[in-house]
């Protein structure tokens, strides 16, 4: 990176998250908006909604983005950076939609995102471009000008993204009781999404079995599990296992689910176990019920000590590490010659999504892509 931290040609960032209801009456609603066109009845969407009113009806996903975008504009402002930071939700309030058309009226004219997924799927990635073209369409169809926008890569093997989640495993390690701690196994936990979405994740080349989501998991539980044996002296067995399905129970999804591991780890006599969310950037709600109240019920259950380590969140590593996606990503744009900055065996992602990456299971307009039809 230049000694001069310059994000031109870019004149603002901003940062696209999934939403998540902020009181009891805000839950319903947000779930309509997640589940738009599936025809789910509201008494179903009530049902749903119990993991919520658990947590008094607030996702604790918005306050951790507030966080984020606190932690961003400090490390900006500290290093030099001068690119406002917005904020905009796919789901629930700021919409995308009204915080793209404050960023026109600002003046802004070519635009970074930062989505707050790290990894290549349909759900984490082309999904969030769908929502930024219709948010395009809509400015557009309003009659005001229109932005360029660009997507930060995958940051999935950044060091700013995986070295905070290294601290976490050791940390948790470190609180199991030290009669079973070195015995102990990680479990490192991601989405489950269906098969087919997980077989066509990435470019066409890397399309295949778990295709560039279920690889780029793998890479990244493969250095933390090193890098966690380098650091403490122990080889502590791991596995890659799944969480959140939500989908029809005749459609297959990615396995084993957490829980199913933890009953097939306690029956194998392994003593702990440390539960790892690296598919997930901050502690929002799947990391709350799925982990710490359904899976840790479950270990009780068994009587099987389990630990959960930290997300991402607001780590300050992770903010130099945005800062650093955004000066990589703006020498490129102009014509610079840079040096990615990448862990493990995959190497950088791509700048631009191709062709046929993470295709949708319906066409639509995708934005900030080799398709996009707002170039």
């Amino acid at each position: 990176m230049p000694d001069v931290l310059d994000a031109s040609p870019y004149d603002a960032l901003l940062l696209l998250s999934f939403g998540g209801p902020e009181g009891p009456d805000d839950v319903v609603p947000f779930l309509e908006n997640v589940t738009r066109g599936r025809g789910i009845p509201k008494e179903r969407l009530k049902e749903v909604g119990q993991h919520y009113f658990l947590f008094g009806g607030v996702s604790p996903i918005n306050d951790q983005n507030r966080a984020l975008l606190d932690a961003l504009r400090k490390d900006f402002a500290e290093h030099g950076l001068d690119l406002p930071v917005y904020w905009g939700n796919r789901n629930w309030a700021p919409y995308l939609t009204d915080t793209l058309r404050e960023m026109v009226r600002d003046g802004r004219r070519r635009i970074l995102v930062l989505a707050t997924s790290a990894y290549a799927s349909y759900s984490g990635c082309r999904q969030y471009r769908e929502n930024l073209a219709d948010a395009l369409a809509a400015l557009e169809a309003e009659g005001l000008e229109l932005p360029e926008i660009d997507k930060l890569r995958h940051y999935f093997n950044h060091p700013g993204f995986v070295e905070p989640m290294v601290d976490g495993v050791v940390r948790s390690l470190a609180e199991l009781p030290g009669e079973v701690r070195e015995g102990a196994q990680i479990a490192f936990c991601t989405h489950s999404i269906p098969n087919s979405a997980a077989d066509t994740s990435g470019p066409v080349e890397e399309h295949g079995d778990g295709g560039a989501y279920v690889r780029q998991h793998l890479d990244v539980a493969r250095l933390i599990a090193d890098a966690v044996r380098e650091r403490t002296g122990v080889d502590h067995p791991w596995q890659l296992v799944y969480q959140s399905r939500s989908g029809a129970p005749h459609i297959p999804w990615l396995e084993p689910d957490i829980c199913d591991h933890l009953e097939e780890r306690h029956a194998a006599g392994v003593p702990a176990v440390v539960m790892a969310p690296i598919g997930f950037v901050s502690d929002h709600m799947e990391v709350l019920y799925d982990l710490d109240t359904e899976a840790t019920a479950k270990a009780g259950e068994l009587g099987l000590p389990v630990r959960r380590s930290a997300t991402v969140g607001a780590d300050p590593r992770f903010a130099a590490a945005v800062r650093d996606l955004v000066l990589e990503r703006a020498g490129d744009a102009r014509g610079q010659e840079v040096t990615p900055c990448a862990l493990g065996t995959l190497g950088a992602s791509h700048n631009l999504c191709p062709v046929g990456c993470c295709p949708a299971r319906a066409p639509r307009p995708a934005a900030a892509g080799a398709d996009s039809p707002y170039a």
